[in-house]
This record gives structure tokens, C-alpha cells and sequence, in this order.
């Protein structure tokens, strides 16, 4: 069932709020790179289909990756956005492949189980896109899921373009997708850099997605602090 799917991990950020000299996923947990958990999370359900995208000290996190697992790599040579990684992942991507699992590579706590039911209810549900997402009573910093009246998924919006009434909103993406690879091929020849980073958000596959009738949905995770990604010291420390 699985042999159609492939996983994008998303590893080409420095991350700066980390303060450390690092790429952002060589950053340890228990002395083991945060971005070895996530890999090793996707082999059991993507087996060998796996896309790494490094940008930020490429060589080094390539290096490293090498050492315990066969991958493949895509350089991102330019840090512009979310969408502009796994667009530079997609000719990598085996040509069998149906579906797309994009994981980020500062989630290390995603388990498989969590990675199963997404996939597993994407497929059941025959759906373009389905979103990973979360529930928060703090949700600053995060996008924000928007729903319609009948709690479809129409978009995801960051929180430097949110207005303070979407601000409220306590359900957050947590940047995990399954997609189908060939409307994610299509989506991302469509997005744009208009908004506040000036930068290729994957987060507007799901309002391309939506304009265009197709099934999106959420998956709601059980566990706040498994889908919560990296984005701090105080972060790592809390692990």
C-alpha cells in the first residue's frame, strides 16, 4: 500500500533562534541529530522513497544523515520558503510514486503512528491534500487553519498575515502534508511570494487547492507536544 508513497523532509534552515553555529536539524537530542528521528520515523512508512532537502550547511547535514541511512538529496540553493523546498524536491521524487508525505526536519517527537493515521486517512478519504494539524491554547507564532461553514479546510495563514480575529484561532498546522503528487506538482507552478516574508509559502497549496474544488482535509494530532517543532534552545532543553 505504501509503495506508491514518498516522504520530503524539509532540512535546509540554519535556524537562527537556536543561537548555535549549527544547521538547525544537526542540533542534538540525547546525542543524536534531531533530524535522524524524523528519518527514522519515515523509513518505517516510506521505506527507501525519501527526499531530503538541505540547504544550510548541505554537505555537513548530508554527511551526517550518510552515516546511518541511504537518502536522496535535494539542494535548495536559495532560502526562499516552504513551497520553493519541495519544489526542488520534486525531480527527485521516484516516478511510481502517488503520494507525497512532506515532514519537517525539527518535528523529532512525530511517531509513526501519527505518520500512519494521516496517511491512512488521506487515502480512505481520497484526498488532494490533508493537513496534519493541532489544537493549542497557545498558538502564537503558528499558521492558523481556516475553515468554511462546513469545517472544509480553505487555507492556512501565517501569523505575520493574520488579522487579530484569525490570530484567535486555536488550531494550528503543524507543516506535516500527504498530498497527491500530481496536484502537488501543479499547485506549487502556482504560488506566489506576495505576503509579508517574500517567500514561496507551501501553506497556499491549500487555498489553491480549495479554489479549485478539490478534497482537503485536517487531521486533527492527540498529542500537542509530539507535533510542535524546534524553534528555540529552550525548546530542545524542554525535550
Amino acid at each position: 500500500m505504501t509503495r506508491k508513497l514518498a516522504a520530503v523532509i524539509l532540512a535546509a534552515g540554519l535556524g537562527k533562534r537556536m543561537k548555535s553555529e549549527k544547521a538547525k536539524v544537526l542540533n542534538e537530542i540525547n546525542g543524536k541529530p534531531m533530524v535522524m528521528y524524523i528519518i527514522e520515523t519515515a523509513k518505517k512508512i516510506a521505506g527507501n522513497n525519501i527526499v531530503v532537502v538541505v540547504g544550510k550547511q548541505a554537505e555537513k547535514v548530508s554527511e551526517t544523515i550518510s552515516k546511518e541511512y541511504e537518502v536522496i538529496y535535494a539542494l535548495q540553493k536559495e532560502q526562499l520558503g516552504t513551497g520553493h523546498a519541495v519544489k526542488c524536491a520534486l525531480p527527485f521524487l521516484p516516478e511510481y510514486s502517488e503520494q507525497v508525505l512532506i515532514l519537517c526536519g525539527d518535528v523529532p517527537l512525530l511517531s509513526y503512528d501519527t505518520l500512519k493515521r494521516l496517511y491512512e486517512e488521506h487515502i480512505r478519504s481520497n484526498r488532494d491534500i490533508s493537513v496534519l494539524a493541532v489544537e493549542t491554547g497557545n498558538p502564537k507564532g503558528y499558521g492558523r487553519l481556516i475553515l468554511d461553514n462546513e469545517n472544509n479546510v480553505s487555507g492556512i495563514i501565517e501569523e505575520t498575515d493574520a488579522t487579530d480575529i484569525q490570530k484567535q484561532i486555536k488550531i494550528i498546522n503543524s507543516g506535516i502534508y500527504c498530498v497527491k503528487k500530481e496536484f502537488l506538482e501543479y499547485s506549487l507552478n502556482k504560488i506566489s511570494a506576495d505576503n509579508a516574508q517574500g517567500e514561496f509559502y507551501l501553506t497556499d497549496i491549500v487555498k489553491i487547492g480549495y479554489n479549485n474544488n478539490k478534497n482537503i482535509g485536517a487531521v486533527i494530532g492527540q498529542d500537542n507536544e509530539e507535533l510542535l517543532g524546534i524553534n528555540s534552545i529552550q525548546d530542545l532543553m524542554a525535550i
